[in-house]
């Protein structure tokens, strides 16, 4: 069974994201500017990493970098929802394992301390992102019985 399509909802549509005063975790890391820095930093981060940067050869940059600030913000329950298409259809195929998720995630959490996000909303950023691992990573396959 496919894991649940994310297009068209926020991370708001969650109360896990929300602090006690009840501001959503985009807001409590800066909103739309802190999000672009982070992703700029990130793509910096990935494109000088050997092992990932083939996956982005060819890649529009730009657009892709805005797709991110755009699903990171509505991921992070954001003003408005993402519309993309979703990360299963997006990375389907690609070979990405969950050791390539799990080097784009260090990536990302270096970014945000750069940022100067504090560990505990690093923390909560990267809780939200691992919940999409299974729609990003190709699962290892099964080995074959004998």
């Amino acid at each position: 069974m496919d894991e649940p399509d994310r297009r068209g909802t926020t991370a708001s549509d969650s109360d896990s994201d929300a602090s006690p005063d009840g501001r959503p975790l985009y807001e409590r890391i800066g909103g739309h500017g802190a999000l672009e820095t982070v992703v700029e930093d990130l793509y910096r981060r990935v494109l000088a990493d050997e092992r990932l940067s083939p996956f982005f050869a060819g890649s529009n940059l730009t657009r892709m970098k805005g797709r991110q600030v755009e699903f990171f913000a509505a991921l992070l329950g954001g003003p408005a929802p993402y519309v993309g298409a979703s990360m299963r259809t997006v990375h389907r195929g690609r070979g990405i394992t969950v050791d390539h998720f799990h080097s784009v995630a260090g990536h990302l959490v270096d970014a945000l301390i750069t940022a100067g996000l504090d560990r505990e909303l690093t923390d909560e950023v990267i809780r939200a992102v691992a919940l999409l691992a299974g729609d990003i990573a190709t699962p290892r396959e099964s080995p074959t019985p004998l």
